[in-house]
């Protein structure tokens, strides 16, 4: 799926499908999509492996190259045992710091961490079976958006619209954070040192 495609999802969801007269502009749903995808990426971050040079002598790696980072979840140092080694690590900032093992002597070791899932014109990153819930939050944060817009305005809907729509776009927001939380890594207990790449 791509941008255009969940724009149409999302707007098949909203029943602004009236290409002469849309409620939300594409920029705005793009918005509120790019909102819920960020969200997504910190419950079910793409799993993403890099391999960078340690230091001789240095526990700390600096890992501000691995862009659009959301967590690490495991590192691997020495590279290639088998089994595979992990050690214990901390991360302060974008100073990963190996607290396991024996002492870094300049070899490679491997990261395997979380990124930012992406959604644009090309394709996406997103599972397919999580496009319905980045739909349904994006759903959920046009409806509260719009229903803020309409406070003290005339609408044909009559006064109980604002209501009615916050109501609508909260209840999608409540069932988006609670598949957002069952999904949460950050709420699984897990060992990183029993970390299983094929499991990622």
């Amino acid at each position: 799926m791509n941008l255009a495609a969940m724009i149409a999802l999302v707007r098949n969801d909203l029943h602004d499908e009236d290409e002469t007269n849309y409620r939300w502009t594409d920029a705005e749903i793009t918005r509120h999509i790019t909102r819920a995808v960020g969200e997504l990426s910190e419950s079910q971050p793409l799993p993403v492996k890099a391999v960078l040079a340690t230091a001789l002598g240095s526990r700390e790696i600096d890992i501000s190259g691995l862009s659009d980072r959301t967590m690490v979840v495991a590192v691997e140092y020495p590279v290639g045992d088998t089994p595979l080694s992990f050690q214990q690590f901390s991360i302060w900032g974008d100073t990963l710091t190996i607290t396991g093992g024996s002492q870094p002597d300049g070899s490679n070791c491997a990261i395997y961490y979380g990124a930012r899932h992406t959604l644009d014109s090309q394709g996406s990153t997103v599972p397919v079976q999580y496009e319905d819930i980045v739909a349904g939050g994006a759903c959920g944060y046009a409806a509260v958006e719009l229903a803020v817009f309409t406070i003290n305005r005339v609408n044909v809907g009559g006064a109980a619209t604002t209501a009615e729509l916050l109501e609508w776009g909260n209840q999608k927001l409540k069932i988006y954070h609670r598949e957002l939380r069952r999904l949460g890594r950050r709420n699984q207990v897990r060992n990183s040192s029993l970390f299983n790449p094929e499991s990622a």
